[in-house]
């Protein structure tokens, strides 16, 4: 199958879902089309960029004309690492360049533009998800090991407690309550551990929040002044409505605690952006354009944590067990989702990217339901 309206046969499939923005230039430095990323990219539509000067409407600081000469006269395909990109409209953003002649269509060159920002993130995420996977096995294997003799330990300090003086009963309350305190450590751990396969449903993402707001207000985030700034048009997902509550609660709770007693803002924003996709080992890119935004105002991650938030036991804060973000990590990714983290003091973004449900999915779900 291929594309009509490119001026190369390019196969229409593989020129659509290339996760990354991609243009065709001809000689005079016009674009002559765009992938749907690249319409993303530059917020404008195929129609309305072609025959545009490319540079008109990008921004690179590299000497582009240059470059595509250079491809041009030597059939050769060129590369140009961490380069600022802007289209005038948005901040410079870090990418990789690559441009390639079309063998066929000598006029013709391939420019693709990859965000290092989503690269790199997207490397991390994979990392991520390697990492809370290998503990499950952990997890299975020692909490239920380690439960058993520390619950003698306290039958035996509260023993003993019985025949000693106030001042030797502070040691062995202490003994208590530590023994108490890795026992719900161990508990989490199994729950990480035992979460079961999702029960997907098509989902309304503005569901799953209004469940978490409302058990986080009457409790743990009974100081905090959360703002809802949603985009009531989303279409749903397809996820376990549990365990996408268990998501937003999760983030909602880590952001209620970074702010401390002292209190502050969550704002909850959710909005749709077609330009992040997920490429699994086992099929093609698939898009994750429902995003939703966890924002806190409080001190911000810590910066030698901060690449490795979602990994098991990594927590900033001192008694953390850094289970919760590993678990929304887990959830997510068993969603075919995407989560990250940008934090600089005074504002801390969590973003959870997850799929439209798909026709299929609806279909099936109605059926279930008959």
């Amino acid at each position: 199958m291929t594309d009509d309206r490119l001026p190369h046969p390019v196969p229409g499939v593989i020129w659509a879902s290339l996760p990354v923005p991609a243009f065709l230039i001809d000689r005079a430095g016009k674009i002559a089309a765009v992938n749907p990323a690249a319409e993303t990219f530059l917020n404008a539509s195929s129609r309305s960029l072609s025959g545009v000067p490319a540079f008109d409407r990008l921004h690179i600081d590299a000497p582009m004309d240059e470059a595509l000469a250079r491809a041009r006269a030597d059939q050769s395909a060129l590369f140009i690492n961490d380069v600022d990109v802007t289209t005038g409209e948005r901040p410079p953003v870090q990418c990789n360049i690559q441009i390639a002649p079309m063998h066929d269509t000598p006029d013709i060159v391939l420019l693709l533009i990859s965000p290092r920002e989503i690269a790199d993130r997207l490397g991390r995420s994979m990392n991520v998800t390697t990492a809370a996977r290998s503990a499950i096995g952990m997890a299975e294997m020692l909490a239920h090991e380690i439960k058993n003799p520390l619950a003698g330990i306290a039958g035996a300090a509260q023993l003993l407690s019985m025949g000693l003086g106030a001042a030797d009963r502070e040691l062995t309350d202490l003994i208590v309550e530590e023994t108490r305190r890795i026992v719900k450590l161990l508990e989490q751990v199994e729950q990480f551990g035992n979460l079961r396969p999702p029960d997907r449903r098509p989902v309304n993402i503005h569901d799953a929040l209004d469940r978490a707001r409302k058990s986080a207000v009457v409790g743990f985030a009974a100081n905090m002044t959360i703002v809802e700034d949603y985009d009531p048009s989303l279409p749903a997902t397809f996820a376990d409505p549990d365990q996408l509550m268990q998501v937003f609660l999760n983030l909602i709770k880590n952001a209620a605690e970074a702010a401390g007693c002292h209190g502050g803002t969550i704002r909850l924003r959710t909005f749709y952006d077609l330009s992040l996709r997920i490429r699994h080992r086992d099929g093609p890119g698939k898009a994750v354009p429902l995003q939703v935004e966890v924002i806190d105002d409080g001190p911000g991650i810590p910066a030698g944590i901060a690449d490795d938030i979602f990994e098991p036991f990594v927590s900033g804060r001192e008694n953390g067990t850094g289970l919760g973000l590993a678990l929304v990590s887990r959830i997510i990714a068993d969603h075919g989702g995407w989560i990250a983290v940008d934090s600089v003091p005074r504002r801390t973004v969590f973003r959870v990217s997850l799929p439209v449900v798909s026709k299929d999915q609806a279909q099936s779900a109605r059926q279930e339901n008959r």
